[in-house]
């Protein structure tokens, strides 16, 4: 008997957002400095858009901006794009306190008070044909939440470590042909993943701008958790219903929890996502067993995944076991 029963599909939208510090129409640009509070209240019940401010960069080079009143990643890029004048599909993704290509500081659910925001632009575009000599192609692939799934770390030896011009950061605009653009990173996997073994496919890939002094990381980047997005005790969460809060930083235990989770959407998915992660924590920090989380999980917004029967008990073990070694700390 399955642990909980399939129901009609829902979609698993994740939204983000943010809004720019406009002066006389224009937006501003400042000199650096770290995120701060505006004289906005941030008591009461308007968490939608949140009166702090942000400072943020292009990463190859530009003025500093100031960022602000958004509640989701889609409303920060747009805002981004304003700032600087550019069209909101330009920016591929976001790195916080780094102007490096590096995918262990990835904005993602979350961002710290005092971080700093780097946008990484759309660069050259390429086409590469790869051979699927065996099953796995060695790709993990995570996206922006704005409808760009990129590349986020390639296993060393693997399919996809063999092409040469295949890059941690690439975004994957189109598969044989078809655009990926607007869809999901466990969407564009499970395209990658149903490509025949011994056939050949084509990938358009669309790196990063990358400055004359940026390097990049390694292809094959190891699992070193983002610990906190910041170094604030507090942070700017996004939720899934599209709303922002701020709330203390995540402590040790738990954010070895959300990493132990995302280390098995990796490995049964081939995807990487921090918010989907704290989502699936969420749903079972409070629960005593593994019907309990089974049943939360096929009531919340997770059920479009199918996750299996032994993905939830995996799911639920990384749980619990986070859970056990904050209890033996205390």
């Amino acid at each position: 008997m399955p642990l909980f029963a399939k129901k009609s599909n829902k979609s698993f939208d994740n939204v983000t957002a943010n809004e720019n510090n406009v002066t006389n129409g224009k937006p501003v640009l400042t000199n650096g400095g770290h995120a701060q509070r505006s004289n906005s209240s941030l008591n009461g019940s308007d968490f939608t858009k949140p009166q702090l401010i942000f400072h943020c960069q292009l990463a190859h080079g530009s003025p500093t901006g100031l960022i602000t009143g958004f509640s989701s990643v889609r409303e920060l890029y747009q805002k981004i794009g304003e700032c600087y004048d550019i069209p909101q599909e330009e920016i591929l993704f976001c790195t916080l306190n780094s102007h490096k290509v590096d995918m262990t500081k990835l904005l993602g659910g979350q961002i710290g008070l005092d971080d700093f925001i780097f946008a990484h632009r759309k660069g050259q575009p390429k086409e590469v044909e790869v051979l699927k000599s065996e099953d796995a192609l060695g790709l993990t692939i995570t996206d922006n939440g704005a409808g760009y799934a990129f590349i986020k770390r390639i296993r060393e030896g693997s399919v996809m470590d063999r092409v040469e011009h295949i890059l941690v950061g690439d975004h994957i605009e189109k598969l044989d042909g078809m655009s990926m653009v607007g869809k999901r990173h466990y969407e564009v996997a499970r395209l990658l993943k149903e490509v025949p073994t011994g056939s050949t496919f084509t990938l358009r890939l669309i790196e990063p701008v990358k400055s004359g002094f940026q390097g990049i990381g390694p292809r094959s980047q190891g699992r070193t958790p983002g610990r906190g997005y910041g170094t604030g005790k507090e942070t700017l969460r996004f939720k899934a219903n599209g709303n922002a809060e701020i709330e203390e930083k995540f402590d040790e235990s738990t954010q070895a929890g959300i990493e132990a989770i995302n280390n098995l959407l990796e490995s049964f998915m081939g995807i990487n996502d921090n918010e989907l992660a704290t989502l699936i924590w969420d749903l079972g920090i409070d629960k005593s067993n593994s019907m309990d989380f089974a049943e939360a999980v096929d009531n919340s917004d997770l059920e479009s995944f199918g996750f299996t029967d032994d993905f939830i008990i995996e799911l639920w073990g990384a749980i619990t076991d986070a859970r056990r070694k904050k209890a033996e700390k205390n």
